[in-house]
């Protein structure tokens, strides 16, 4: 079945959780209207002058798709900085090759669609903080925190034997 969600349907609220210099606005019609993409996700995004779009990230399971509709941000990836505008598309692949940030350098808005897929579960890194973002429980954890496949798996026969014990 088709849905329809019409221009004058379109409000956007401040995007939730979200900390100064990283207010982003969504429209939020498509979850009134009761759409759950399963693997193409998708949302229209406002974002205002002088903030950025979310902080530098790539992600491992999920490629993403940006056409700007309306303004003009800066778009940073591996390769530096670069003036997006209204008719751009976009298009950041997994892995540390797509990382990307937008910024509004502009005095106006700038309104792009997020399309990105989603096959229930992705993984994005964030190398200005390296953190890791699990989804879709949204656990952020320290990258430097990374273990070994072993890490606190000594002594199983003592933590056997307990269980033994317990029965």
């Amino acid at each position: 079945m088709a849905t329809i969600i019409h221009s004058a349907e379109r409000k956007f609220e401040e995007s939730p959780n979200k900390i100064d210099n990283y207010r982003i606005f969504t429209d939020f019609s498509r979850i009134k209207k009761g759409i759950k993409p399963e693997n193409l996700n998708f949302d229209l995004r406002q974002l205002n002058p002088d903030q950025y779009s979310a902080p530098y990230h790539f992600h491992r399971f999920a490629e993403e798709l940006f056409m700007i509709i309306s303004g003009s941000a800066t778009l940073r990836t591996p390769d530096g900085l670069e003036i997006v505008k209204n008719g751009d598309l976009i298009f950041f692949e997994k892995g540390e090759t797509g990382a990307h940030q937008l910024y509004n350098h502009t005095a106006e808005s700038c309104v792009y669609l997020d399309i990105r897929t989603y096959l229930g579960y992705d993984v994005a890194e964030y190398p200005d903080s390296d953190k890791i973002l699990l989804a879709p429980s949204f656990e952020i954890f320290n990258k430097d925190s990374q273990v070994t496949y072993f890490e606190g798996e000594m002594n199983i026969k003592d933590k056997w034997k307990r269980i033994e014990n317990k029965n």
